[in-house]
């Protein structure tokens, strides 16, 4: 998600208040009037800083309805974030099984269909209804049945009611709290109406960094199993893992996707159980905006299948094409080479013909061209990154001009009791401070990656000669802070005096500062 696009994220309010992910509301309340007090234009009696108080102050009534919500205990969940364009979101999937060797033996190509299809709507800021119908046909026998559920959000929990009939007849409902900013916890329970069994489920996900997540789920019922997963997603690569053990299965998945470019994309995945031993390996492509295709070449215990996968906006089809049910080496390396050698040839034969030669010459004439083009692109953006980083560093001088007069104070008093003084502090590029200690002066380059933040640290620093940065908000967001190298990895480097002693100390962006502590020590 993009915090820029999607307005005041939590980071944005931690920082700014200087207060912890998982402060209390009263620690949120009190932060929030200091700080307000603090940047309040009526506070300031030097005309020429009034202008800076307000600029800084509009910063805090952006977020102060933002801060209120969390005050009230309210959180906000995934259903509140989304975006959606339209109060009726449709979506359904068809799924056609194909079956070659019934085909040969004249028992017809089709062998069974099935359809979900479903609507949801935005009813209200927290509750959401979707009601949706399936139908199922397999040879000569089918069923179908509808399904409603109903999702509420208010206070820190998330709420789901489920129900159903036809094949799959339960009530239900599912409840999720987030126990703290890394952690989430779901329990569901659901009562069959075909047999009156009773499943109770438990699920705990961790955020495990910015980009991976581990869960652990436990089910309890007819069918009681113990899991254990893991999720990671990159800019250009996922992947999953999960461990199923049940009282009379097991079953262990992966899957890997690894995206070429912002339209092709690979796909590989396995899976072995009890019931179950198949590699799956294929790839896709985005046709617009709105619609994919995918091919899948699967080989396992159930026979050879290529699976073929249309997605257009909220509806899929998908066509399973059964191969053979045997597993003949020679078939199985075919059935993979044949799909792949069809799209070499037809390239390499394009290339060759005369159209295909047209259209190679107008491609290599206009190749300067796309060049130019994706140059002057890529400088426009410079000068856009480069115009909001000069106008974050102009408001951070701003924000410092506000805080000197404080900030001063502090250190004197700190000096004059042999307290906690920041002398020098850096934040930015971690390869530009690995360069620190050569003359700025001399390097305009070096000088662009890192900013100075030493009176903002020390405005930070308690009376009794103690300075706090949380964990897992980004140091940016502090204000007199800024964030100099947009895209790039940063560190804080402290270099500070207590008791007559010097030391120094270099954190990771999100990671927790303590100081002073012996450790740090020069």
């Amino acid at each position: 998600m993009k915090e820029e696009e999607d307005g005041p994220p939590n980071r944005e309010l931690y920082a700014l208040l200087h207060i912890s992910p998982d402060a209390s509301d009263e620690e949120v309340r009190k932060s929030y009037r200091q700080w307000a007090q603090i940047y309040h234009p009526d506070k300031i009696q030097a005309p020429h800083m009034k202008d800076a108080a307000t600029e800084n102050f509009q910063r805090y009534v952006k977020l102060m309805r933002y801060c209120q919500m969390r005050i009230k205990g309210r959180y906000m969940t995934f259903m509140e974030q989304q975006k959606v364009s339209a109060h009726f979101l449709p979506s359904g999937t068809i799924l056609a099984n194909m079956s070659l060797p019934h085909f040969l033996h004249g028992q017809g190509f089709m062998r069974g269909m099935a359809m979900t299809s479903s609507v949801q709507s935005q009813i209200s800021k927290r509750n959401t209804l979707s009601i949706g119908g399936n139908v199922a046909v397999n040879g000569n026998t089918g069923g179908g049945g509808d399904c409603c559920f109903c999702a509420s959000a208010f206070s820190s929990f998330f709420h789901r009611f489920v129900g159903s009939t036809g094949l799959r007849a339960l009530l239900g409902v599912q409840t999720s709290r987030h126990l703290s900013q890394h952690l989430t916890a779901t329990m569901g329970l659901a009562l069959s109406l075909r047999d009156g069994s009773l499943n109770l489920s438990n699920m705990w996900t961790r955020q495990l960094s910015e980009t991976a997540s581990g869960n652990i789920e436990l089910a309890l019922g007819s069918d009681s199993s113990i899991a254990v997963g893991w999720q990671k997603k990159e800019h250009k690569s996922s992947a999953s893992g999960q461990l199923k053990v049940g009282i009379s299965s097991f079953e262990a998945s992966a899957n890997y996707t690894h995206r070429f470019s912002k339209k092709s994309h690979g796909h590989l995945e396995g899976k072995i159980g009890s019931h179950a031993l198949v590699i799956e390996v294929g790839g896709g492509r985005k046709l617009s905006k709105f619609s994919a295709v995918r091919m899948l070449y699967s080989i396992g215990i159930q026979g050879i299948f290529w699976k073929l996968e249309l997605h257009r906006g909220g509806q899929k089809l998908i066509i399973p094409i059964l191969l053979s049910r045997h597993l003949n080496p020679v078939f199985a390396t075919g059935a993979f080479l044949v799909p792949t050698s069809l799209y070499f040839l037809a390239k390499e034969t394009d290339d060759r013909c005369y159209v295909g030669g047209v259209l190679k010459m107008i491609e290599i004439h206009l190749q300067p061209y796309y060049l130019k083009r994706e140059k002057q692109k890529a400088l426009e953006n410079m000068e856009r990154t480069s115009a909001k980083v000069q106008e974050a560093r102009a408001a951070a001088e701003k924000a410092k001009q506000l805080l000197q007069n404080v900030a001063n104070r502090k250190q004197k008093r700190q000096q004059e009791i042999g307290g906690l003084v920041i002398t020098k502090a850096l934040y930015g590029s971690v390869k530009a401070l690995k360069k620190r200690d050569e003359p700025v002066e001399s390097n305009d380059d070096l000088a662009s990656q890192f900013i100075d933040v030493a009176l903002p640290l020390n405005f930070l620093v308690s009376d009794d000669g103690q300075l706090k940065l949380h964990e897992g908000v980004k140091k940016s967001g502090i204000m007199g802070f800024c964030d100099p190298c947009p895209g790039e990895p940063k560190q804080l480097y402290v270099e500070y005096t207590y008791g007559g002693n010097r030391y120094e100390v270099v954190v990771h962006d999100y990671a927790e500062l303590l100081i002073p502590r012996e450790e740090h020590r020069i």
